[in-house]
């Protein structure tokens, strides 16, 4: 420095030095700063300005690397508290200078003064009175009254014991630098992610800086998380190339952070390469190099930013948009559709393996969308190779391929989504050499239902994986982060694919077509009455595939009871045309049934091994629909089923109004017949129902089966709501004929009707959808939701009496009867007639489900109860049945007539009569 001093002296300027000014960047140290100028499309100048006259304490120098000759070297005494003091005055802020010595290897050497002019604190001055800086009194001139000025404030300082004169020399002012952390990985997770006072010392590129952490003074590098600047990059021969906008990021970081005062949550240490966030009291810097078009998201070192991936994605989406810098040529994957396709809401019709779904417009097109940047369930391996012979169906061989279908089917179909397109993927080619597959182009984009994002809903359940992507490949999901996170998730609590449990196996046999097998499942399908399917395929208006879950097998179904126009298709002499209407019936079917969960009723099957028989979809028959919306014709197979004349209704109501199938459709002259007055018959059209409740009076409450899967759907939607929102125990005041929900002893709530309220505890309740009736604590009460009332569905459970039956006066006998009747037929489904009508109710005819036999004509064959005589003629065949059976059960004296005919003497005085 004293060489330096005297070139200082020696080179002595002609004139007057220049007022410049400048903005102070960076303190080298107690007496040397680099000014720079303002930016004008790029970074400014910049020069290095020694303060004259005065000398500061060194600072601390690291060894050269590559030269074992040279040692690490601390701080002088006090070197570090000039420079802070010097640092914590004037960075950032508008200075003022004069140069006033230059040496010839380029040194300036000059007066700093904040302000705009010199009227400001000289900086070299402030300096020398708090005792961090000595004054160079070696070659003094006496006409040099700032060299004098400087010379009594060091006097002043040395008297009032301040900084470097303070008694004991300042040696305890040293700070002890750490350059190395031996395990960074533990110290970042010693620190725990709390925000750590930091001052940055050197800013390498955009978004890489040296911090030198307090109060400990480790000299750490720093990668802002979760975002990649443009960088320097270094070539074979030591010279560095810049990528366009590398400098200008560079400089935006610097003129904000450098040497400012900081917090940094270090957040982690992969490779070595400490991750952290820099947070300034003006702002996150991170945020504002990616708004500002100076940084891009980077996916590997997103996960660990602390402070909400979602706020950088919005901050590069931004800059994006308004194509600054990095992104001036940048080009949105959905620039070129319109905003109507880019966001709509759409119904779900199906859905195709575990990344795509087929969805109606509202406009009624149909499109395939393929959810963004997840891959579903596919083979690997070895396991490619295997079962080269057997017919692969990816669908039941591929691990968690079913269950990732499953969980969308269940969750989607049928239901509104809303659809935001985040990219086209455009068609590519087939590879031969890497047996790659052609691929259409495919709309790709964010689906949601209720809030929730479906893809990361089957990510989190570890039935589908995110795919990684280049740095500079956009096209992905705007969700991608959630998706990243759900998959970490799904990993850590090995959910599904990540699970390391065995794979489930789906043994599914397709009977499709096989005669032989279908014969073998025909009379247990047949005896099961009504059997859960789930309808895999449509392949025409009457023809489906369906899967029976408890059957575990897929078979070919046709419609009973109807005529389908049909659809082009091969045949043996050449293409068969279409019949009219054939493509508007598979379409109705598709909307209405496809991967829909339906009951269905085999009756029997063709000799292809195709199964016929009725489908159910909500209550819905699909033959009786199709014939409705005259899109099928009845057919004469129809005549000997229970629907038969629900049919014709359905085809009569669709004639008259003349439409499709029915269009050119002319009403034949009805023929006159003269009318013949014919005896009135009994009518026997027996209907499927579920025995429910059977009371003392051997009367006994029935659903129909037709609108069972109404109760049971309307029961589901009503104790979903009311685990959401579970009632108030106690608020309910119960009013007599009131309808409300009632807690059962089996936990769950059910519809019911107050029938008499004797006290708060004692509340007389009747299950109206069960006929059951029961006393309880109105704390067992709630109000019913005006959702799941009366007006939605009708109560389920109606009352009935059994036709030409005199119940037992006995009290002995008749609880023998009603045992035997709740033995044999509560709980079960049976067919009803109802015969003629009651006082309080129909009286009915039963017969078992199965064997068809009658309930009652049984209990009077076991002489359980007698025979009500019925007058009228048309009933007089069955009352004659009856009579002639209780004849038989009183010859072998069972029961009531083991003693004979008890009522031949006092019938009357016992209340019975003939």
């Amino acid at each position: 420095m004293a060489s330096a001093a005297a070139a200082q002296v020696q080179s002595s300027p002609a004139s007057a030095p220049q007022l410049q000014r400048g903005i102070v960047k960076m303190v080298l140290s107690g007496c040397a700063v680099i000014v720079r100028g303002q930016p004008r499309g790029g970074p400014p100048p910049e020069r290095q300005i020694n303060l004259s006259n005065i000398r500061a304490g060194a600072l601390a120098r690291r060894a050269v690397q590559g030269q074992p000759d040279t040692k690490d070297t601390p701080d002088e005494p006090w070197a570090f508290q000039a420079r802070e003091f010097l640092r914590k005055k004037v960075i950032g802020k508008e200075v003022c200078f004069t140069v006033e010595n230059k040496t010839p290897q380029g040194r300036e050497y000059g007066m700093v003064y904040l302000g705009k002019d010199t009227s400001g604190e000289n900086i070299a001055e402030s300096l020398v009175t708090e005792g961090l800086a000595t004054v160079r009194r070696e070659g003094i001139r006496g006409n040099n009254p700032e060299q004098a000025r400087l010379c009594d404030l060091e006097d002043q300082a040395k008297a009032a014991k301040k900084g470097l004169w303070s008694e004991g020399g300042g040696a305890h002012t040293i700070r002890d630098l750490k350059y190395t952390i031996e395990n960074p990985r533990n110290f970042v997770d010693s620190l725990h992610q709390k925000p750590v006072n930091a001052i940055i010392e050197h800013v390498r590129d955009g978004c890489i800086v040296r911090a030198l952490l307090l109060p400990d003074y480790y000299l750490v590098t720093v990668m802002l998380s979760g975002v990649k600047c443009p960088t320097f990059k270094r070539e074979a021969d030591g010279s560095e190339t810049p990528e366009p906008f590398s400098a200008e990021a560079k400089f935006f970081t610097e003129s904000r952070l450098l040497q400012r005062d900081v917090q940094i949550i270090l957040e982690s240490c992969p490779n070595q390469v400490i991750l952290g966030t820099i947070l300034h009291p003006n702002g996150n810097i991170t945020e504002l190099l990616l708004k500002e078009g100076f940084a891009r998201c980077v996916d590997w070192s997103m996960a660990v930013y602390t402070q909400g991936a979602e706020k950088l994605r919005a901050a590069e989406r931004s800059a994006k948009e308004r194509k600054v810098r990095i992104w001036k040529d940048y080009v949105a994957p959905t620039a070129n559709l319109d905003q109507k396709d880019r966001q709509f809401v759409a119904k779900v019709m199906q859905v195709m393996n575990a990344d795509a779904i087929v969805v109606k417009l509202n406009s009624g097109e149909l499109k395939t969308i393929h959810l963004s940047s997840i891959r579903p369930p596919r083979l690997e391996g070895e396991e490619k190779n295997k079962d080269k012979d057997k017919r692969f169906r990816p669908l039941y061989d591929i691990p968690y391929m079913f269950e990732a279908r499953e969980f969308l089917r269940k969750k989607l179909i049928g239901k509104k989504v809303n659809v935001t397109v985040d990219y086209i993927r455009a068609a590519t080619s087939a590879m031969e050499m890497g047996g790659v597959p052609a691929f259409p182009e495919r709309t790709c984009a964010t689906v949601t239902i209720g809030g929730i994002n479906i893809a990361e809903a089957l990510v989190s359940k570890g039935l589908a994986t995110v795919i990684r992507y280049r740095q500079d490949d956009d096209q992905r999901s705007s969700h991608y982060d959630e998706l990243l996170a759900a998959e970490a998730r799904a990993i850590k609590n090995g959910k599904g694919l990540h699970s390391k449990k065995e794979v489930p196996i789906h043994r599914v046999a397709d009977i499709s077509g096989e005669t032989q097998k279908a014969k073998q499942f025909l009379p247990f399908l047949q005896r099961a009455g009504r059997s859960e399917a789930v309808v895999e395929y449509v392949f025409s208006g009457s023809r489906l595939k369906l899967y029976m879950p408890k059957e575990t097998c897929l078979i070919t179904f046709l419609l009973a009871g109807i005529e389908c126009p049909r659809g082009s298709r091969n045949m043996p002499g050449g293409m068969q045309v279409a019949e009219p209407y054939s493509e508007e019936a598979t379409i109705f079917t598709k909307e209405l049934v496809l991967q829909r969960e339906v009951e269905v009723e085999v009756e029997s099957m063709d000799k292809a091994g195709n199964f016929i028989g009725w489908l159910h979809i909500e209550g819905v028959n699909l033959s009786v629909a199709l014939v409705e919306n005259a899109l099928s014709k009845v057919h004469f197979t129809a005549e000997r089923s229970s629907y038969y004349k629900t049919l014709l209704s359905a085809e009569e109501t669709a004639r008259l109004r003349k439409e499709k199938l029915w269009a050119n459709y002319e009403e034949k002259p009805k023929e006159e017949v003269a009318q013949l007055t014919e005896e009135k018959e009994r009518v026997a059209k027996y209907r499927a129902v579920y025995v429910t409740e059977i009371t003392d009076g051997l009367h006994f409450y029935a659903q129909d089966v037709e609108t069972g899967t109404k109760l049971e759907s309307l029961m589901e939607s009503m104790r979903g709501e009311i685990a959401a929102q579970p009632p108030v125990e106690g608020s309910y005041s119960p009013r007599r004929g009131d309808f409300c929900i009632a807690k059962f002893g089996d936990g769950e709530w059910y519809r019911a009707r107050i029938e008499k309220v004797e006290s708060p505890a004692k509340v007389h309740v009747y299950y109206i959808d069960y006929g059951n009736r029961e006393i309880l604590s109105s704390t067992r009460l709630a109000a019913l939701p005006p959702a799941f009332s009366t007006r939605t569905l009708p109560p389920q459970a109606t009352e009935y009496a059994f036709a030409f039956i005199q119940v037992p006066q006995d009290e002995e006998a008749r609880t023998d009867a009603v045992d035997s009747v709740v033995r044999d037929i509560q709980n079960t489904q049976c067919l009803l007639n109802v015969e003629y009508s009651g006082i309080a109710c129909p009286h009915v005819t039963l017969q078992f489900a199965d064997s068809k036999d009658d309930v009652g004509l049984g209990l009077v064959k076991e002489g359980l109860v007698m025979v009500d005589v019925r007058k009228e003629k048309h009933l007089q065949k069955m009352v004659t049945e009856y009579l002639n059976t209780q004849e038989s059960a009183k010859s072998a004296r069972l029961n009531i007539w083991r003693y004979g005919d008890f009522r031949d003497d006092d019938a009357d005085e016992f209340g019975y009569r003939r």
